[in-house]
Protein backbone atom coordinates (compact mmCIF):
# COMPACT_ATOMS: atom_id res chain seq x y z
CA UNK A 1 0.00 0.00 0.00
CA UNK A 2 0.98 3.70 -0.55
CA UNK A 3 0.41 6.70 0.60
CA UNK A 4 -1.74 8.82 -2.10
CA UNK A 5 -0.73 12.60 -3.21
CA UNK A 6 -4.66 13.56 -3.32
CA UNK A 7 -5.04 14.60 0.06
CA UNK A 8 -8.27 14.77 1.55
CA UNK A 9 -9.18 18.03 3.47
CA UNK A 10 -10.64 18.06 6.82
CA UNK A 11 -12.23 20.41 8.74
CA UNK A 12 -8.99 21.30 10.26
CA UNK A 13 -7.04 22.30 7.37
CA UNK A 14 -10.13 23.21 5.43
CA UNK A 15 -9.09 27.23 6.08
CA UNK A 16 -5.05 26.51 6.04
CA UNK A 17 -5.13 28.69 2.22
CA UNK A 18 -2.69 30.98 3.43
CA UNK A 19 -0.92 32.84 6.28
CA UNK A 20 -4.28 34.19 7.48
CA UNK A 21 -5.31 30.51 7.93
CA UNK A 22 -6.00 29.18 11.92
CA UNK A 23 -2.44 28.06 12.47
CA UNK A 24 -2.06 28.29 16.37
CA UNK A 25 -3.13 24.78 17.70
CA UNK A 26 -3.11 22.78 14.55
CA UNK A 27 -1.37 19.36 15.28
CA UNK A 28 1.74 17.88 13.55
CA UNK A 29 3.82 15.34 12.93
CA UNK A 30 6.96 16.22 10.57
CA UNK A 31 8.50 13.02 9.20
CA UNK A 32 12.23 13.87 9.10
CA UNK A 33 14.15 16.46 10.67
CA UNK A 34 16.98 17.08 7.22
CA UNK A 35 16.70 20.80 6.24
CA UNK A 36 13.01 20.73 4.61
CA UNK A 37 12.14 19.26 7.91
CA UNK A 38 13.78 21.51 10.37
CA UNK A 39 12.14 24.52 8.28
CA UNK A 40 8.74 22.81 8.89
CA UNK A 41 8.85 22.73 12.29
CA UNK A 42 10.25 25.99 12.51
CA UNK A 43 7.72 27.54 10.45
CA UNK A 44 4.64 25.79 12.41
CA UNK A 45 6.03 26.06 15.48
CA UNK A 46 5.92 29.85 15.31
CA UNK A 47 2.90 30.13 14.19
CA UNK A 48 1.23 28.26 17.45
CA UNK A 49 1.12 25.06 15.52
CA UNK A 50 1.90 21.91 17.96
CA UNK A 51 4.54 20.23 16.52
CA UNK A 52 6.48 16.50 16.87
CA UNK A 53 9.21 15.71 15.00
CA UNK A 54 10.73 12.41 14.03
CA UNK A 55 13.61 10.69 12.38
CA UNK A 56 15.13 7.49 13.01
CA UNK A 57 18.53 8.99 12.51
CA UNK A 58 19.80 10.17 15.98
CA UNK A 59 23.49 11.80 14.81
CA UNK A 60 25.13 15.04 15.92
CA UNK A 61 23.12 17.39 13.19
CA UNK A 62 19.83 15.52 14.40
CA UNK A 63 20.45 16.25 18.11
CA UNK A 64 21.61 19.57 17.56
CA UNK A 65 18.21 20.54 15.63
CA UNK A 66 16.82 18.83 18.15
CA UNK A 67 17.96 21.45 20.69
CA UNK A 68 16.93 24.52 19.21
CA UNK A 69 13.38 23.28 18.37
CA UNK A 70 13.15 22.28 22.02
CA UNK A 71 12.94 26.23 22.76
CA UNK A 72 10.06 26.41 20.43
CA UNK A 73 8.27 23.82 22.60
CA UNK A 74 8.81 21.27 19.64
CA UNK A 75 8.91 17.71 20.88
CA UNK A 76 11.32 15.67 19.07
CA UNK A 77 11.40 11.49 19.01
CA UNK A 78 15.11 10.12 17.59
CA UNK A 79 16.37 6.45 16.80
CA UNK A 80 14.62 4.04 18.62
CA UNK A 81 12.53 6.28 20.43
CA UNK A 82 10.71 7.02 16.88
CA UNK A 83 10.68 3.34 16.12
CA UNK A 84 7.58 2.90 17.02
CA UNK A 85 5.60 5.63 15.15
CA UNK A 86 7.97 5.24 12.19
CA UNK A 87 6.92 1.46 12.02
CA UNK A 88 3.43 2.28 10.93
CA UNK A 89 1.13 3.89 14.06
CA UNK A 90 -0.11 7.11 14.00
CA UNK A 91 1.67 8.85 17.14
CA UNK A 92 -0.70 11.70 19.08
CA UNK A 93 0.35 15.23 19.44
CA UNK A 94 -0.09 16.12 22.98
CA UNK A 95 -2.29 13.04 23.66
CA UNK A 96 -4.52 13.75 20.54
CA UNK A 97 -5.06 12.52 16.97
CA UNK A 98 -2.62 14.78 14.50
CA UNK A 99 -4.32 17.15 11.77
CA UNK A 100 -1.46 16.88 9.64
CA UNK A 101 1.45 14.68 8.55
CA UNK A 102 4.40 16.96 6.99
CA UNK A 103 6.83 14.59 5.43
CA UNK A 104 10.47 15.37 4.20
CA UNK A 105 10.50 14.71 0.36
CA UNK A 106 12.51 11.59 0.05
CA UNK A 107 9.86 9.59 2.07
CA UNK A 108 8.63 7.37 0.32
CA UNK A 109 4.80 6.87 -0.47
CA UNK A 110 4.83 3.25 1.44
CA UNK A 111 6.68 4.64 4.82
CA UNK A 112 4.86 3.03 7.09
CA UNK A 113 4.10 6.72 8.78
CA UNK A 114 2.59 8.02 5.57
CA UNK A 115 0.37 4.95 4.49
CA UNK A 116 -1.03 4.90 8.19
CA UNK A 117 -1.98 8.51 7.97
CA UNK A 118 -3.90 8.32 4.75
CA UNK A 119 -5.52 5.14 6.06
CA UNK A 120 -6.57 7.80 9.15
CA UNK A 121 -7.89 10.22 6.67
CA UNK A 122 -5.05 12.69 7.86
CA UNK A 123 -3.54 14.54 5.00
CA UNK A 124 -0.11 14.27 4.09
CA UNK A 125 1.97 17.48 2.87
CA UNK A 126 5.40 17.92 1.59
CA UNK A 127 7.37 21.03 2.62
CA UNK A 128 7.20 22.78 -1.06
CA UNK A 129 2.87 22.41 -0.12
CA UNK A 130 3.17 23.88 3.19
CA UNK A 131 5.23 26.52 2.20
CA UNK A 132 2.45 27.14 -0.73
CA UNK A 133 0.06 27.46 2.28
CA UNK A 134 1.92 29.61 4.37
CA UNK A 135 2.25 33.14 2.50
CA UNK A 136 0.58 35.94 2.60
CA UNK A 137 -2.79 35.97 0.99
CA UNK A 138 -3.51 36.21 -3.06
CA UNK A 139 -2.85 40.23 -4.21
CA UNK A 140 -0.97 40.87 -1.04
CA UNK A 141 2.61 42.78 -1.77
CA UNK A 142 4.20 40.11 0.32
CA UNK A 143 3.03 37.61 -2.21
CA UNK A 144 6.02 36.91 -4.14
CA UNK A 145 4.93 34.65 -7.81
CA UNK A 146 6.93 31.38 -8.09
CA UNK A 147 8.48 30.42 -11.37
CA UNK A 148 8.78 26.81 -10.86
CA UNK A 149 11.48 24.52 -12.40
CA UNK A 150 11.61 20.74 -12.37
CA UNK A 151 13.42 17.73 -15.05
CA UNK A 152 15.17 14.63 -15.03
CA UNK A 153 17.96 16.59 -15.46
CA UNK A 154 19.62 20.53 -15.26
CA UNK A 155 17.26 21.93 -12.66
CA UNK A 156 19.99 23.37 -10.68
CA UNK A 157 21.76 25.02 -13.52
CA UNK A 158 18.11 26.19 -14.97
CA UNK A 159 16.73 27.51 -11.57
CA UNK A 160 20.59 29.53 -10.85
CA UNK A 161 20.82 31.15 -14.71
CA UNK A 162 17.00 32.14 -14.11
CA UNK A 163 17.54 33.70 -10.52
CA UNK A 164 20.39 35.67 -12.03
CA UNK A 165 18.34 36.61 -14.80
CA UNK A 166 15.78 38.03 -11.88
CA UNK A 167 18.41 39.71 -10.32
CA UNK A 168 20.02 41.23 -12.96
CA UNK A 169 17.16 43.05 -13.73
CA UNK A 170 17.00 44.39 -10.22
CA UNK A 171 14.29 41.90 -9.13
CA UNK A 172 15.03 40.94 -5.02
CA UNK A 173 14.96 37.25 -5.79
CA UNK A 174 16.14 33.78 -4.71
CA UNK A 175 16.92 30.29 -5.96
CA UNK A 176 14.80 28.45 -3.42
CA UNK A 177 12.77 25.01 -2.66
CA UNK A 178 15.50 22.04 -4.03
CA UNK A 179 18.43 24.12 -4.09
CA UNK A 180 19.84 27.05 -2.56
CA UNK A 181 17.20 28.62 0.56
CA UNK A 182 14.54 25.97 1.85
CA UNK A 183 11.30 27.46 0.19
CA UNK A 184 9.59 27.80 3.89
CA UNK A 185 12.36 30.07 4.45
CA UNK A 186 11.76 32.29 1.41
CA UNK A 187 8.22 32.62 1.97
CA UNK A 188 7.93 33.66 5.81
CA UNK A 189 11.11 35.84 5.40
CA UNK A 190 9.84 39.60 6.68
CA UNK A 191 11.70 41.31 3.90
CA UNK A 192 9.35 40.19 1.15
CA UNK A 193 11.09 38.97 -2.31
CA UNK A 194 9.90 39.99 -6.05
CA UNK A 195 9.61 36.81 -7.23
CA UNK A 196 11.38 33.55 -6.48
CA UNK A 197 12.92 30.70 -8.67
CA UNK A 198 11.74 27.24 -7.43
CA UNK A 199 13.28 24.16 -8.23
CA UNK A 200 10.70 21.49 -7.47
CA UNK A 201 12.12 17.59 -7.75
CA UNK A 202 9.71 14.91 -8.57
CA UNK A 203 9.37 14.06 -4.57
CA UNK A 204 8.62 17.53 -3.37
CA UNK A 205 5.85 17.53 -6.39
CA UNK A 206 4.49 14.28 -5.54
CA UNK A 207 3.62 15.65 -2.47
CA UNK A 208 1.93 19.26 -3.85
CA UNK A 209 -1.34 19.64 -4.69
CA UNK A 210 -1.76 23.12 -4.32
CA UNK A 211 0.58 24.73 -6.15
CA UNK A 212 0.03 27.13 -9.12
CA UNK A 213 2.73 28.60 -10.54
CA UNK A 214 3.15 32.12 -12.83
CA UNK A 215 5.17 30.03 -15.06
CA UNK A 216 6.33 26.54 -15.00
CA UNK A 217 9.19 24.20 -16.82
CA UNK A 218 9.38 20.70 -17.44
CA UNK A 219 13.63 20.61 -18.98
CA UNK A 220 13.18 17.21 -20.29
CA UNK A 221 11.90 13.59 -18.86
CA UNK A 222 13.61 10.23 -18.62
CA UNK A 223 13.41 7.11 -16.26
CA UNK A 224 14.82 8.14 -13.05
CA UNK A 225 13.64 7.17 -9.20
CA UNK A 226 11.28 5.28 -10.57
CA UNK A 227 11.94 2.39 -7.32
CA UNK A 228 10.22 5.45 -5.56
CA UNK A 229 7.52 6.14 -7.58
CA UNK A 230 6.56 2.63 -8.75
CA UNK A 231 6.55 3.22 -12.54
CA UNK A 232 7.27 5.95 -15.10
CA UNK A 233 3.76 6.59 -15.13
CA UNK A 234 3.80 7.77 -11.51
CA UNK A 235 6.81 9.73 -12.11
CA UNK A 236 6.15 11.76 -15.07
CA UNK A 237 2.97 12.45 -13.64
CA UNK A 238 4.57 13.91 -10.43
CA UNK A 239 6.64 16.07 -12.98
CA UNK A 240 3.34 16.92 -14.56
CA UNK A 241 2.19 18.71 -11.52
CA UNK A 242 4.25 21.36 -11.93
CA UNK A 243 2.01 22.88 -14.73
CA UNK A 244 -1.31 22.65 -13.08
CA UNK A 245 -2.52 26.18 -12.73
CA UNK A 246 0.13 28.13 -14.36
CA UNK A 247 -0.94 31.52 -14.94
CA UNK A 248 1.56 32.84 -17.61
CA UNK A 249 4.01 30.12 -19.71
CA UNK A 250 4.36 26.52 -19.54
CA UNK A 251 7.84 25.70 -20.83
CA UNK A 252 8.40 23.03 -22.53
CA UNK A 253 11.21 20.93 -24.55
CA UNK A 254 10.61 21.21 -28.33
CA UNK A 255 12.80 17.56 -28.93
CA UNK A 256 11.35 15.88 -25.52
CA UNK A 257 7.56 15.53 -26.87
CA UNK A 258 6.74 14.14 -23.01
CA UNK A 259 6.78 17.14 -21.76
CA UNK A 260 4.87 19.09 -24.23
CA UNK A 261 2.08 16.10 -23.84
CA UNK A 262 2.49 17.08 -19.95
CA UNK A 263 1.26 20.71 -20.98
CA UNK A 264 -1.56 19.39 -22.88
CA UNK A 265 -3.01 17.78 -20.17
CA UNK A 266 -2.24 20.26 -17.79
CA UNK A 267 -5.12 22.24 -16.22
CA UNK A 268 -3.70 26.33 -16.65
CA UNK A 269 -5.19 29.72 -16.17
CA UNK A 270 -7.01 30.65 -18.96
CA UNK A 271 -4.69 32.44 -21.58
CA UNK A 272 -1.07 30.28 -20.29
CA UNK A 273 0.58 29.83 -23.39
CA UNK A 274 2.79 26.95 -24.20
CA UNK A 275 6.41 28.20 -24.90
CA UNK A 276 9.02 26.01 -26.92
CA UNK A 277 12.65 25.99 -26.43
CA UNK A 278 15.24 24.16 -29.12
CA UNK A 279 18.08 24.10 -30.08
CA UNK A 280 16.99 25.04 -33.77
CA UNK A 281 15.56 28.07 -35.25
CA UNK A 282 12.28 28.83 -33.14
CA UNK A 283 8.99 29.00 -34.41
CA UNK A 284 6.86 31.33 -33.35
CA UNK A 285 5.57 31.14 -29.72
CA UNK A 286 9.73 29.51 -29.40
CA UNK A 287 13.19 30.76 -28.07
CA UNK A 288 15.95 29.28 -30.02
CA UNK A 289 19.09 29.26 -32.14
CA UNK A 290 19.95 31.27 -35.17
CA UNK A 291 23.24 30.77 -36.03
CA UNK A 292 25.05 31.61 -33.00
CA UNK A 293 22.06 33.64 -31.30
CA UNK A 294 19.92 32.85 -28.79
CA UNK A 295 16.55 34.38 -30.07
CA UNK A 296 12.80 34.90 -28.57
CA UNK A 297 10.41 34.50 -30.73
CA UNK A 298 7.45 34.15 -27.95
CA UNK A 299 7.51 37.33 -25.25
CA UNK A 300 8.06 40.10 -28.67
CA UNK A 301 5.72 41.72 -30.09
CA UNK A 302 5.58 41.03 -34.29
CA UNK A 303 6.85 37.93 -33.27
CA UNK A 304 5.17 36.30 -36.33
CA UNK A 305 8.42 37.67 -38.48
CA UNK A 306 10.81 39.19 -35.71
CA UNK A 307 12.86 38.11 -32.77
CA UNK A 308 14.30 39.31 -29.83
CA UNK A 309 18.10 38.74 -29.08
CA UNK A 310 18.90 37.39 -25.64
CA UNK A 311 22.46 36.27 -26.07
CA UNK A 312 24.84 34.41 -27.93
CA UNK A 313 26.76 30.75 -27.59
CA UNK A 314 30.01 32.81 -26.64
CA UNK A 315 27.79 34.50 -23.57
CA UNK A 316 27.54 30.60 -22.11
CA UNK A 317 31.10 29.92 -22.28
CA UNK A 318 31.41 30.44 -18.22
CA UNK A 319 28.43 28.37 -17.99
CA UNK A 320 30.04 26.19 -19.86
CA UNK A 321 32.96 25.48 -17.70
CA UNK A 322 35.35 26.87 -20.40
CA UNK A 323 34.84 24.37 -22.72
CA UNK A 324 32.50 25.33 -24.86
CA UNK A 325 28.65 25.41 -25.01
CA UNK A 326 27.13 22.25 -24.96
CA UNK A 327 23.88 21.56 -26.29
CA UNK A 328 22.64 21.36 -22.32
CA UNK A 329 23.70 23.96 -21.08
CA UNK A 330 22.27 25.76 -24.46
CA UNK A 331 19.10 24.22 -23.67
CA UNK A 332 18.47 25.02 -19.92
CA UNK A 333 19.72 28.64 -20.42
CA UNK A 334 16.64 28.90 -23.16
CA UNK A 335 14.48 27.54 -20.65
CA UNK A 336 15.72 29.96 -17.73
CA UNK A 337 15.22 32.53 -20.49
CA UNK A 338 11.99 31.80 -21.14
CA UNK A 339 10.59 31.56 -17.72
CA UNK A 340 12.01 34.75 -16.87
CA UNK A 341 10.81 36.48 -20.24
CA UNK A 342 7.47 35.01 -19.02
CA UNK A 343 7.92 37.46 -16.05
CA UNK A 344 9.08 40.48 -17.95
CA UNK A 345 12.34 40.66 -17.46
CA UNK A 346 14.15 42.45 -20.35
CA UNK A 347 16.99 41.09 -23.14
CA UNK A 348 19.67 43.02 -21.80
CA UNK A 349 19.03 41.58 -18.04
CA UNK A 350 19.27 37.47 -19.60
CA UNK A 351 22.48 38.47 -21.12
CA UNK A 352 24.16 39.88 -18.49
CA UNK A 353 22.92 37.01 -16.45
CA UNK A 354 24.41 34.58 -19.18
CA UNK A 355 27.94 36.54 -19.09
CA UNK A 356 28.31 36.10 -15.52
CA UNK A 357 27.02 32.90 -14.87
CA UNK A 358 29.52 30.20 -13.76
CA UNK A 359 27.86 25.60 -12.87
CA UNK A 360 28.41 24.33 -9.81
CA UNK A 361 30.70 22.71 -8.73
CA UNK A 362 31.39 19.38 -10.38
CA UNK A 363 29.09 19.92 -13.51
CA UNK A 364 31.15 20.40 -16.55
CA UNK A 365 33.91 21.35 -14.74
CA UNK A 366 37.08 22.01 -16.82
CA UNK A 367 39.32 20.33 -14.09
CA UNK A 368 43.52 20.15 -15.98
CA UNK A 369 44.38 20.10 -19.31
CA UNK A 370 47.97 18.91 -20.67
CA UNK A 371 49.24 17.14 -23.92
CA UNK A 372 45.99 18.00 -25.56
CA UNK A 373 44.22 16.34 -23.13
CA UNK A 374 41.01 17.73 -21.65
CA UNK A 375 39.47 16.49 -18.09
CA UNK A 376 36.01 17.14 -17.15
CA UNK A 377 34.30 16.73 -14.09
CA UNK A 378 30.68 16.19 -14.28
CA UNK A 379 30.25 13.59 -11.48
CA UNK A 380 26.46 14.93 -10.71
CA UNK A 381 25.43 13.25 -14.07
CA UNK A 382 24.27 10.61 -11.78
CA UNK A 383 21.84 9.00 -14.29
CA UNK A 384 21.73 7.70 -17.92
CA UNK A 385 20.23 10.88 -19.23
CA UNK A 386 22.57 13.30 -17.61
CA UNK A 387 26.05 11.31 -18.22
CA UNK A 388 23.97 11.45 -22.42
CA UNK A 389 23.72 15.23 -22.36
CA UNK A 390 27.31 15.62 -21.36
CA UNK A 391 29.03 12.83 -23.66
CA UNK A 392 26.88 14.57 -26.77
CA UNK A 393 29.68 17.52 -26.00
CA UNK A 394 32.39 16.14 -26.97
CA UNK A 395 34.47 13.60 -29.21
CA UNK A 396 36.43 11.92 -28.63
CA UNK A 397 35.91 10.84 -25.33
CA UNK A 398 37.66 8.56 -22.67
CA UNK A 399 34.83 8.05 -20.33
CA UNK A 400 35.00 7.65 -16.52
CA UNK A 401 31.87 5.84 -15.63
CA UNK A 402 30.10 3.53 -13.26
CA UNK A 403 28.98 3.31 -9.41
CA UNK A 404 25.50 2.57 -8.21
CA UNK A 405 23.08 2.23 -11.07
CA UNK A 406 19.67 2.51 -9.18
CA UNK A 407 18.14 0.15 -11.80
CA UNK A 408 18.67 2.07 -14.38
CA UNK A 409 19.08 0.16 -18.27
CA UNK A 410 22.08 1.96 -20.25
CA UNK A 411 21.76 -0.33 -23.77
CA UNK A 412 20.19 2.99 -25.27
CA UNK A 413 23.32 5.77 -23.70
CA UNK A 414 25.89 3.15 -25.43
CA UNK A 415 24.25 2.52 -28.48
CA UNK A 416 24.05 6.33 -29.08
CA UNK A 417 27.36 7.03 -28.16
CA UNK A 418 29.98 4.36 -29.19
CA UNK A 419 31.57 5.80 -31.99
CA UNK A 420 32.62 9.09 -29.66
CA UNK A 421 34.66 6.76 -27.19
CA UNK A 422 38.18 6.31 -27.39
CA UNK A 423 38.00 3.95 -24.04
CA UNK A 424 35.69 3.77 -21.00
CA UNK A 425 36.74 3.29 -17.44
CA UNK A 426 34.92 1.37 -15.10
CA UNK A 427 33.55 2.87 -11.77
CA UNK A 428 31.69 0.50 -8.71
CA UNK A 429 31.23 -2.19 -7.20
CA UNK A 430 29.32 -3.47 -9.16
CA UNK A 431 30.42 -2.44 -13.21
CA UNK A 432 28.34 -5.86 -15.00
CA UNK A 433 25.43 -3.52 -15.68
CA UNK A 434 27.48 -0.99 -17.64
CA UNK A 435 29.94 -3.94 -18.68
CA UNK A 436 27.68 -5.62 -20.62
CA UNK A 437 26.07 -2.79 -22.45
CA UNK A 438 29.28 -2.00 -23.54
CA UNK A 439 29.98 -5.55 -24.98
CA UNK A 440 26.63 -5.23 -26.79
CA UNK A 441 26.89 -2.13 -28.49
CA UNK A 442 30.43 -1.12 -28.41
CA UNK A 443 31.97 -4.25 -28.89
CA UNK A 444 35.47 -2.73 -30.49
CA UNK A 445 35.94 0.04 -27.62
CA UNK A 446 38.60 -0.91 -25.07
CA UNK A 447 36.93 -1.41 -21.54
CA UNK A 448 39.24 -0.80 -18.62
CA UNK A 449 38.08 -2.00 -14.85
CA UNK A 450 38.97 -0.31 -11.84
CA UNK A 451 38.63 -3.47 -9.30
CA UNK A 452 36.55 -2.83 -6.69
CA UNK A 453 38.91 -4.65 -3.68
CA UNK A 454 42.46 -5.81 -3.60
CA UNK A 455 44.05 -8.07 -1.09
CA UNK A 456 46.74 -7.31 1.60
CA UNK A 457 48.82 -9.44 3.70
CA UNK A 458 47.23 -10.31 7.03
CA UNK A 459 49.89 -9.43 10.23
CA UNK A 460 53.07 -9.82 10.43
CA UNK A 461 56.36 -6.88 10.96
CA UNK A 462 56.54 -4.20 7.97
CA UNK A 463 53.18 -5.46 6.63
CA UNK A 464 54.73 -8.99 5.26
CA UNK A 465 52.23 -11.85 4.92
CA UNK A 466 52.06 -14.56 7.67
CA UNK A 467 50.82 -17.90 6.80
CA UNK A 468 50.00 -17.42 3.32
CA UNK A 469 46.84 -14.90 4.65
CA UNK A 470 45.25 -11.87 2.28
CA UNK A 471 42.44 -9.77 3.08
CA UNK A 472 40.31 -8.53 0.46
CA UNK A 473 39.70 -4.61 1.38
CA UNK A 474 37.23 -2.76 -0.54
CA UNK A 475 38.40 0.16 -2.28
CA UNK A 476 36.59 3.71 -2.36
CA UNK A 477 37.43 7.21 -3.01
CA UNK A 478 40.42 8.81 -3.12
CA UNK A 479 42.26 5.16 -3.93
CA UNK A 480 39.37 4.32 -6.89
CA UNK A 481 40.01 7.73 -8.24
CA UNK A 482 44.25 7.48 -8.42
CA UNK A 483 43.49 4.01 -10.18
CA UNK A 484 40.92 5.28 -12.89
CA UNK A 485 42.53 8.37 -13.88
CA UNK A 486 45.95 6.77 -14.44
CA UNK A 487 43.99 3.82 -16.42
CA UNK A 488 42.03 6.55 -18.26
CA UNK A 489 45.48 9.27 -18.83
CA UNK A 490 47.20 5.84 -20.23
CA UNK A 491 44.46 5.35 -22.52
CA UNK A 492 44.03 9.43 -23.90
CA UNK A 493 45.74 10.35 -26.72
CA UNK A 494 45.99 14.79 -27.96
CA UNK A 495 43.16 15.97 -28.62
CA UNK A 496 40.56 13.37 -26.16
CA UNK A 497 38.45 14.74 -23.62
CA UNK A 498 38.86 12.34 -20.13
CA UNK A 499 35.17 12.89 -18.88
CA UNK A 500 33.91 11.55 -15.46
CA UNK A 501 29.81 11.97 -16.26
CA UNK A 502 29.12 8.01 -14.08
CA UNK A 503 25.63 7.71 -15.31
CA UNK A 504 25.09 6.09 -11.85
CA UNK A 505 24.91 7.13 -7.90
CA UNK A 506 28.04 7.19 -6.01
CA UNK A 507 27.45 5.78 -2.48
CA UNK A 508 28.90 2.44 -3.27
CA UNK A 509 32.53 3.84 -2.98
CA UNK A 510 31.73 7.69 -2.42
CA UNK A 511 30.41 9.83 0.27
CA UNK A 512 27.97 11.53 -2.55
CA UNK A 513 28.46 13.05 -6.06
CA UNK A 514 30.81 15.87 -4.59
CA UNK A 515 33.62 13.56 -3.12
CA UNK A 516 33.58 11.36 -6.13
CA UNK A 517 33.98 14.67 -8.11
CA UNK A 518 36.63 16.05 -5.73
CA UNK A 519 38.54 12.56 -5.70
CA UNK A 520 38.76 12.93 -9.64
CA UNK A 521 39.99 16.65 -9.79
CA UNK A 522 42.65 15.55 -7.20
CA UNK A 523 43.79 12.64 -9.11
CA UNK A 524 43.63 14.45 -12.16
CA UNK A 525 45.97 17.57 -10.42
CA UNK A 526 48.43 14.74 -8.80
CA UNK A 527 49.12 13.22 -12.03
CA UNK A 528 49.51 15.97 -14.30
CA UNK A 529 51.92 17.84 -11.26
CA UNK A 530 54.07 14.38 -11.78
CA UNK A 531 54.19 15.24 -15.57
CA UNK A 532 55.45 18.70 -15.32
Amino acid sequence: MTASPDQPVTRRTAGLLDARGEWAGLRVVVAGLGTSGFAAADALAQRGARVLVLDARAGADEVEKARVLDVLDVRVRLGDDAATALAGRLPDVDGTAPDLVVTSPGWRPTSPLLVAATAAGVPVWGDVELAWRLQAPVGSPARAPWLAVTGTNGKTTTTRMLAAMLAAAGLRTAAVGNVGVPVLHAVVDPQPYDVLAVELSSYQLHWSASIAAQSAAVLNLAPDHLDWHGGMGAYAAAKGRIYEGVERACVYDVADPATQALVREADVVEGARAIGVTLGVPGVGMLGVVEDVLADRAFVDGRADSAAELGTLEDLLGASGGTGPAPHVVSDALAAAALARSHGVPPAAVRAALRGYRPDAHRIALVGEAGGVRWVDDSKATNPHAASASLTAYDPVVWVAGGLPKGADFDELVARHARRLRAVVLLGLDPSPLRGALARHAPEVPVLEVPATEDHPVGGAGGQQVGGQLEARQLGGRAVMDRAVALAGDAARPGDVVLLAPACASMDQFTDYGARGDAFAAAVRDRLARRG
